[in-house]
């Protein structure tokens, strides 16, 4: 298959929709297929473009992982703010649409959310090309800008809403990474019959509780020796409700108990904020801050948790959210504190991978920590029920395979196996060229 895929963000990128169509390319590409993806230059999400890497009107193209990425100008702007983000969404829609009129005709054309824009894209793309269009939806938008309060009801938002109905009334399939997501989709249109749920997975050799070093010396590093850690792993933004890791280490220092410490690894919107208001109230012992991390940091910081925390917001359409780093966390046998509802709660439930709090409550996460600190027995059984559940449903190669197949279906073409030896091999290949050149792949971090 000629598989043409739209995505906003790409490795070297490492947030979730970034790490998924990339391990997802990667496997389609080490089973024989010819994937081609339009993305733009790593930015994201300072809006600050990587070292090697240049926006400028003149596409960049590169061999990863035997995908052939073209990367596309677009107007860069911070992951904060409203206005010059919809600029970036935008011209990245205009840019990915004119790249691909230059294109061999693919066999499909898959889009993939965030951003809104992006699918839109994949439809024109797919007309234009007169192939079939799989959309891909990770986040119903643009109601969760409004829920976060990115954005007022309104004349706008009405006119956005009608789009986002047109683009799941044109595309040929829509793939949701979880049921909820499928449900709320068929309440706005009515295309369930056309619309499949390929949950996110993860990569079971690279996260591997036996296979990490380096944990002893990251403890170290960040002053958590001796510490119960509860880590928060991913972007500190606006839906994440993380004002009540403050209030929870507040309630910590005045019990004074000071053998447990949250780390907060990431960026996004609201980190500098936070991290002031730590330093002003006195809370640096209690709550430590390290930034992004380089993606291949990832496993060690987990090992190096004692518990992981998964925390959005208590709004309604969040409980729809199934967060990939729960599958990350529970391959790296962590217990989860699980401050999401909904289908993503059921998952760590059916495994016995963590305990559930009440989302934004000081007290519900405190109970948890105080549970898993006080019970090592417990935090151990745990994290090996996760990694033998996600190990049984969610692997990477299990979750490519089936879209593959899925994408087979509905053009009439070949599959192939994936293998995970072939998908291994094509990590390791990582041969990077920048229009016959070599180009020196940049840092990973992790949002």
């Amino acid at each position: 298959m000629r598989i043409l895929f739209l995505t906003h963000y790409y490795p070297p990128e490492v947030n979730a929709p970034a790490s998924r169509t990339s391990e997802h390319c990667m496997r389609w590409a080490a089973a024989g297929h010819d994937v081609t993806v339009v993305t733009c230059a790593p930015n994201c999400p300072d809006g600050v473009v990587f070292d090697g890497y240049r926006n400028r009107l003149r596409r960049q193209v590169e061999m990863v992982d035997g995908v052939r990425v073209m990367r596309v100008w677009t107007y860069v702007a911070p992951n904060s703010g409203t206005i010059r983000r919809i600029a970036n969404y935008v011209s990245y829609m205009l840019s990915a649409i004119w790249t691909c009129l230059w294109l061999s005709r693919p066999d499909v054309v898959i889009a993939t959310s965030p951003q809104f824009f992006c699918g839109w894209a994949g439809v024109w793309v797919s007309r234009l090309k007169r192939v079939p269009f799989v959309l891909e939806i990770r986040d119903i938008w643009p109601e969760s800008i409004q829920v976060v309060g990115a954005m007022q009801g309104g004349p706008v938002v009405r006119y956005l809403e009608w789009l986002e109905r047109r683009m799941y009334l044109a595309a040929d399939h829509i793939v949701t990474v979880g049921a909820g997501y499928k449900d709320r989709i068929a309440e706005k249109v009515p295309v369930s019959d056309h619309v499949s749920v390929i949950m996110n997975g993860v990569d079971l050799e690279k996260f591997s509780p036996d296979q990490v070093e380096g944990v002893d010396a990251f403890r170290r590093e960040w002053n958590l020796e001796d510490r119960f850690v509860c880590s928060y792993i991913g972007t500190i933004g606006m839906a994440h409700g993380l004002e009540v890791v403050i209030e929870a280490a507040e309630r910590l220092r005045d019990e004074g108990r000071n053998d447990v410490s949250f780390l907060l690894v990431g960026d996004g919107a609201r980190k500098n904020e936070l991290e002031a208001t730590v330093r002003d109230r006195g809370l640096s012992e209690w709550v430590v801050f390290t930034g992004r991390q380089p993606r291949e940091m990832m496993p060690t910081v987990l090992a190096a948790s004692d518990a992981c925390l998964v925390h959005l917001r208590a709004t309604e359409l969040f409980g729809t959210v199934i967060p990939s780093k729960i599958f990350e966390t529970m391959a790296m046998a962590r217990p989860i504190i699980m401050g999401v509802r909904g289908e993503a709660l059921e998952i760590v439930k059916r495994a016995n991978a963590g305990i559930e709090m009440q989302p934004e409550s000081a007290d519900s996460l405190l109970d948890a920590i105080r549970h898993l600190a006080d019970n090592n027995h417990l935090a151990q059984s745990m994290g090996q029920a996760a990694r033998e559940y996600v190990a049984a449903h969610f692997s990477r190669d299990s979750m490519a395979q089936a879209y593959l197949e899925l994408l087979a279906d509905l053009i009439g073409g070949q599959s192939h196996a994936i293998s995970s030896s072939s998908s291994r091999e094509a990590f390791q290949r990582n041969c990077h060229s920048h229009e016959g050149a070599v180009l020196a792949e940049p840092s990973g971090r992790i949002q």
